[in-house]
């Protein structure tokens, strides 16, 4: 395993290639301490590098370099902008690796060319590199000179066509990357990284003692709204308010019915005028303690009360600790279909105590598998062949393998967000795996039927038939998955379902565009991809054993 410490991120690379700009803007979105340190030489040195290399000399000013990176390294958190020829020194390369990740950043001979001419028209003035006959061919050359020392980069960024935020991002999602997969056997907290907000996802065994130092570590200030249904209430409430008002919260708290039935506006409303009732302001919070419904409903009041309140997910139940509690989708439903009104709206914290899952009833516990299974299949094969192996020991919920499991199933379900955290690019809608089906069986059943999980599995077993039915996926592999749902308890196949109701849901399904179904299929598993010229003959064809017509 590498040892190096995960809490800092050191740029690199050629002049102009933005380390100073991108390293405060990655700094900014972390929260976390920007050092910059040709900054710090010339503040120590109390000249400027060109009068220190004049002065003094290259290798006085390679001494003040090598003594500003490791000022910088001392302290965690820190993103650093190391100066250009900081990665010409070995001992400087060791130190880097010791201390975090680093990053290059990279451009072409042409591309720093011309920053560097727009530089001296803004700033002035000569830069020493267009101070030769060729300043192109002299780019170029030290640029490829710099190459070997540029390979100690643990991820690489082209900067050419990209904008210093898009630059940044792509800074954080390497960082959350090299993160995530220092440690296959004790994965590090998830984390999300959006333009919006950067979260953690706290998974541990009774953490919800812990919730109000949690809560007030993440800077949340004001009151806090408890929002709850009737069922989770009465078994967490009580403890989670003495843990929030341990740390200096004044505490409101509203319950409402259990079920999706109740997801509506009507309840939103219900909602609105409680926090009206309360006084509840702009630097207010809202916490939804319970399953995805909650966070579904209390995330939709947060989003839309006074603009946009606060919001902290504390997830109840193993589907919405391993994806409902993630990502900021939050909705409520219409008759015709489910989560047609909602926003996107990061939570600051989600903290989940698997503790609280022992008191779930056992079909909650079944139902709630399907979605760690359903994120194993579109990226994760490795978490697949985990499940396969300890299937019954995460029946029984041991604590360890729990854990385990849900970290790398709400993993998987960040980095999905990070990179595409509205559903712009596609990457997200992998994350439907199974749903179009799903959404459209409880819709049909009006909610009332299927627990999510259930109808998920009902809906991943179509779409993996499906894409056996396209030919892009085997036999074999479509049997593996519903040999696993089988074994976690959950169905592949249901009744008494109008075909035609579920049709009619299906196409007002989010993933559809002009009335064409978007489909999330398997070519194998850990592998998906979306399709949408899909026949609806074919789909008539896997769906009828799935859901059997009414007389």
């Amino acid at each position: 395993m590498d040892q190096r410490a995960d809490s800092n991120i050191i740029l690199i690379g050629f002049s102009t290639t933005g380390k100073s700009e991108v390293g405060q803007e990655v700094a900014r979105r972390l929260g976390w301490r920007f050092v910059d340190t040709d900054e710090e030489i010339v503040r120590s040195a109390a000249k400027s590098i060109p009068e220190i290399f004049e002065q003094d000399g290259e290798e006085s000013f390679r001494i003040l370099e090598r003594e500003s990176l490791i000022y910088a390294c001392k302290h965690p958190n820190t993103v650093i902008a190391a100066g250009g020829g900081a990665t010409l020194r070995p001992e400087n390369q060791c130190l880097m690796r010791e201390k975090g990740m680093v990053v290059c950043l990279e451009a072409k001979a042409e591309t720093i060319l011309k920053r560097l001419q727009q530089d001296i028209e803004l700033h002035g003035p000569l830069r020493p590199l267009l101070n030769v006959a060729e300043p192109l061919e002299r780019i170029r050359l030290l640029n490829e000179s710099r190459q070997p020392y540029y390979a100690v980069a643990d991820w690489t960024i082209h900067t050419d066509n990209l904008t210093p935020p898009e630059v940044s991002q792509e800074v954080i999602r390497g960082w959350y990357y090299w993160r995530r997969n220092r440690s296959a056997d004790e994965p590090a907290t998830p984390m999300v990284f959006t333009t919006s907000r950067n979260y953690p996802i706290l998974i541990e065994w009774g953490l919800l003692d812990r919730a109000g130092e949690e809560i007030s570590r993440a800077g949340v200030t004001g009151n806090l709204y408890l929002v709850s249904d009737d069922i989770v209430f009465p078994l967490h409430g009580a403890r989670l308010e003495a843990s929030l008002r341990r740390s200096g919260f004044n505490v409101f708290s509203f319950v409402v019915p259990s079920g999706e039935p109740t997801k509506t506006l009507s309840n939103a409303i219900s909602i609105y005028e409680w926090l009206v009732k309360n006084h509840a302001e702009r630097e207010d919070t809202i916490v939804a303690l319970g399953g995805g419904m909650v966070g579904d409903l209390a995330g939709f009041v947060a989003s839309t009360f006074l603009r946009g309140l606060s919001l902290v997910q504390i997830p109840t139940t193993l589907v919405a600790m391993a994806d409902a509690s993630i990502g900021g989708k939050t909705a409520v439903n219409l008759p015709q279909a489910k989560n047609l009104i909602g926003s996107f709206y990061q939570p600051h914290l989600v903290i989940a105590d698997v503790s609280t899952l022992v008191t779930l009833p056992l079909r909650e516990q079944v139902s709630g598998w399907a979605e760690t299974i359903k994120h194993s299949l579109i990226l994760n094969a490795d978490l697949f062949e985990f499940l396969e192996r300890n299937t019954t020991a995460l029946l029984n919920l041991d604590t360890e393998l729990t854990v385990l499991a849900l970290k790398r199933s709400a993993d998987i379900k960040a980095q999905i967000v990070s990179e595409d955290e509205r559903e712009q690019q596609g990457r997200r809608t992998l994350l439907n795996y199974g749903h179009t089906i799903a959404h459209g069986l409880e819709a049909a059943m009006g909610y009332e039927y299927f627990l999510h999980g259930e109808a998920v599995a009902i809906g991943m077993t179509g779409a993996a038939r499906l894409s056996h039915e396209l030919g892009i996926l085997s036999a074999r592999e479509v049997q593996r998955q519903e040999e696993l749902l089988k074994r976690f308890g959950l169905p592949i196949s249901c009744s008494g379902v109008n075909l035609a109701d579920i049709l009619r849901a299906m196409r007002l399904d989010k993933k559809s565009r002009g009335g064409v179904v978007h489909w999330v299929l398997l070519q194998r598993i850990g592998h998906a991809v979306i399709r949408g010229d899909i026949p609806q003959e074919t789909i008539l064809e896997i769906l009828t054993p799935l859901a059997l017509p009414l007389e």
